[in-house]
């Protein structure tokens, strides 16, 4: 049986990021929206922390019981707004939720099987 995950613990700001074997960085910063759009954004550094590459990938998103789908429409790459092709396949992406909750959301791709993990991004810290 599949688990069932609320699709309000996904809206909000979500942050991942890595580094390689060589020193590289590769950080990924998601903000999913209450109506079904996300900006995902993409940036890649080297070991001095010089911008490589940045992508910014809009499109619409969801989540069913404990699938989440992505449809990647347009993407922004050095400042130029392109189409995406919606005939091509690698613009839908379908991965199973292994751990949501208000700080982790948990996920692995259905054909691949790489796994993410994004930590949610907090914009207001409470003072108690």
């Amino acid at each position: 049986m599949n688990k069932q995950f609320n699709r309000a613990l996904l809206i909000g700001r979500w942050y991942r990021g890595s580094r390689g074997s060589t020193g590289d960085c590769f950080n990924e910063s998601a903000e999913i929206a209450e109506d079904g759009s996300f900006e995902f954004t993409f940036i890649s550094t080297d070991d001095q922390g010089k911008e490589l590459e940045k992508v910014i990938e809009l499109g619409d998103w969801g989540l069913v019981g404990d699938i989440h789908f992505t449809m990647t429409k347009s993407e922004i790459i050095e400042n130029n707004h392109y189409a995406a092709d919606l005939a091509d396949e690698d613009n839908y992406h379908a991965y199973r939720v292994l751990q949501l909750n208000s700080q982790i959301f948990e996920y692995q791709h259905v054909v691949t099987k790489e796994v993410f993990i994004l930590r949610r991004v907090i914009d207001n810290i409470g003072h108690c």
